[in-house]
């Protein structure tokens, strides 16, 4: 990304800007009421839908490393694992962006390769380009 480091952690410690970075197909809210403050233990509520489907979803920040970092966990959701880390470092005078994600669905592979890694892909290359153009301004 082509903002400092600092803009762009402070960018993602807003979990309200989930919403910003989220495609609409998602019908992603925040639920917990703003501000929420980020650290060890914060507990975080979503609703989305997906394939017509309703579902809450809780998170937990189980890492809180600013400005280079920080892991949130599924406590509550479609997921029998999510954890999400999301690293950040200055590069080239900007920001390296990079997300690594583990989780494991109910229902195996078949369901990930039909339905769940198709979605994320989706949701993950819109996200890179809703947060190229939040934070390429």
């Amino acid at each position: 990304m082509p903002s400092p480091l600092e803009r762009t952690f402070a960018f993602f410690s807003d979990a309200h800007n989930l919403e910003r970075i989220t495609p609409p197909f998602v019908g992603f809210r925040v639920l917990t009421p703003a501000p929420i403050e980020m650290r060890v233990g914060t507990r975080i509520d979503y609703r989305l839908r997906l394939h017509g489907i309703p579902i809450r979803w809780r998170s937990e920040i189980t890492r809180w490393d600013p400005p280079h970092g920080f892991i949130d966990e599924q406590r509550r959701g479609p997921y029998r694992k999510w954890v999400h880390e999301h690293r950040f470092r200055e590069e080239d005078g900007g920001t390296r962006v990079e997300d690594y994600v583990t989780y494991a669905v109910p229902g195996g592979a078949l369901i990930n390769r039909w339905f769940v890694r198709p979605d994320l892909e989706r949701i993950f290359e819109y996200r890179h380009s809703a947060i190229s153009a939040e934070l390429g301004r």
